[in-house]
């Protein structure tokens, strides 16, 4: 399948003060975890910006941080050292109801476990994050959603009834429906089959050309970091590589690399 991808791409931090055009920025970010010798250094100082309308995916063995990176950039961690703003909004300092306000009303997420509450009907899942935010729900912008996911006219199915990539789809849409600044998206595809993964990557790849959403995702399969503009990784806490336009074989062969040569790729972080 031929992908069109945006040719915007993930920047490095100059000094600049936040501009509402970069969907993501990250400066110093740091995460530690414990006290002195116990003390696990998550994240060593990330400083990064993502363009909006931009599909960025990261990748990087286990324990590199990936997780904690999503956390931290999504508002849902805080950051031991450094700030995050999203949409050119500082976060970093914002109390716990304001965090949240946003949250729900600015940034989208789609999980590998889909998330989705099985006494609601598929469009009330959809427009949960709406009621969540305090806004009426706009079920003119749900069925808009589910067409564009391939469910029109399953609203009103409970999600009990319906495939595992279906439901991936509907959480797909919930994380749209408030048209949010970035949809966060942690291993989306991993409890789904190949050609199931393919529509659902598919369906997060028009999000972006399309519809003009921002889209990170931490995902561990090539296949699937493909789909993005640019593919950032992660060893040791630190972003030590990247990868732009890659082929999945170019992806998997860096991955492979950088699991051969961990210290070599670590003391790059550092």
């Amino acid at each position: 399948m031929a992908l069109r991808r945006s040719k915007r791409r993930a920047t490095p931090v100059e000094g600049v003060e936040g501009d509402p055009g970069w969907a993501v920025e990250l400066r110093g970010v740091r995460r530690q975890y414990g006290k002195g010798g116990a003390a696990v250094h998550a994240l060593r100082g990330i400083d990064l910006r993502l363009p909006r309308g931009s599909f960025t995916a990261v990748m990087g063995p286990s324990g590199s941080g990936k997780s904690t990176f999503l956390q931290c950039a999504a508002g849902l961690d805080r950051p031991t050292d450094g700030s995050v703003r999203l949409g050119g909004t500082e976060i970093t300092g914002m109390s716990e109801n304001k965090l949240t306000e946003l949250r729900r009303a600015r940034l989208g997420f789609v999980f590998q476990a889909f998330n989705l509450l099985p006494s609601l009907t598929v469009e009330q899942n959809v427009v949960l994050p709406m009621r969540l935010a305090g806004r009426r729900p706009d079920h003119r912008r749900a069925e808009e959603l589910l067409g564009q996911v391939g469910l029109a006219g399953k609203g009103r199915r409970r999600p009990g009834e319906l495939s595992g990539g279906q439901q991936q789809r509907v959480a797909i849409a919930r994380a749209l429906v408030t048209r949010p600044d970035v949809v966060f998206a942690d291993e989306p595809t991993g409890a789904l089959d190949t050609t199931t993964a393919a529509e659902v990557l598919a369906l997060l790849r028009n999000a972006v050309d399309g519809l003009g959403a921002t889209v990170v995702m931490v995902t561990h399969d090539p296949g699937a970091a493909a789909y993005a503009d640019q593919v950032l990784f992660l060893a040791d806490g630190g972003i030590v590589d990247a990868l732009t336009g890659a082929t999945a074989g170019q992806i998997a062969s860096r991955m492979t690399a950088l699991t051969a040569r961990p210290a070599a790729y670590a003391g790059m972080a550092a």
